[in-house]
């Protein structure tokens, strides 16, 4: 059985003190109202890791990750942060091609692809994100960019290595915009990116593959979505950032 995977992403969100006050709610929460083997991730800025990892610790199947990390293991590159920095935090999982880091810092596929291989490298745990704009879902481009994102970022690691990826289908048009894309669109691009997984490793790899759905995910439309068979949770904006939503959307996940 595949994992399930719910990942809360703050973005620019929460200074130390409130954002610790929010994990120690929800998790606690958590803990106390769900009964599933969901895995659980915080995904707070980077001042937040060690702490947050620390008060995770006590916590079964509650993780932490970090929004981003640097292609380069170390250097004379000012405001980045490596990969072995994230790991020695105690943080388990990393976001690589969230929407927002490729739109408005410029982060293409192959560039991705090297993150990708510093987090492994370091023994962290890649959310790899991937999704269409809402023009090229109009123009019918979608499945072309997201299958070119799949295969630049990814389809360079062998099989030992794709099983330690997670995906993430954000549309970006979904994106804090409130429109969330329907079950039946969610679930067929689900299907096609495991589908690309499967012609280029194995049908079976491809059905151990976690793929979450983002874009505007709430605890009004989860049930639904985590019912479709190809998507195997959520990475969650917005409703992370509030103890009762994101807790109420972990107990969607039934397995």
């Amino acid at each position: 059985m595949r994992k399930k995977i719910i990942a809360g992403n703050w973005k620019m969100n929460k200074n130390l003190e409130d954002g610790l006050a929010l994990v120690s709610e929800a998790s606690n929460m958590i803990k106390d109202e769900y009964n599933g083997n969901a895995i659980v991730v915080f995904i707070p800025p980077y001042i937040h890791l060690n702490a947050v990892s620390k008060m995770l610790a006590a916590y079964p199947n509650q993780f932490t990750g970090a929004q981003n990390c640097s292609n380069h293991e170390s250097g004379a590159y000012t405001g980045e942060i490596s990969a072995s920095m994230i790991g020695s935090c105690g943080a388990n999982y990393v976001i690589i091609g969230h929407s927002e880091r490729r739109q408005y810092f410029n982060e293409h596929n192959q560039w991705l692809a090297q993150k990708i291989d510093t987090c492994l490298k370091n023994k962290l745990l890649p959310i790899y994100c991937c999704g269409e704009t809402l023009e090229e879902r109009e123009t019918e481009k979608h499945f072309h960019v997201i299958a070119s994102q799949i295969k630049e970022g990814l389809f360079h690691l062998n099989a030992s290595e794709i099983l330690n990826i997670t995906v993430a289908y954000e549309p970006v048009w979904a994106i804090g915009t409130g429109k969330t894309a329907s079950t039946d669109q969610a679930q067929e691009i689900h299907a096609f990116i495991r589908g690309l997984i499967a012609s280029n490793y194995s049908p079976e790899i491809a059905d151990q593959i976690t793929i979450q759905y983002g874009g505007s995910v709430k605890p009004e439309n989860a049930a639904e979505l985590f019912a479709a068979p190809d998507i195997d949770g959520a990475l969650i904006g917005g409703a992370a950032l509030q103890s009762r939503s994101f807790t109420d959307i972990v107990k969607a996940m039934t397995l």
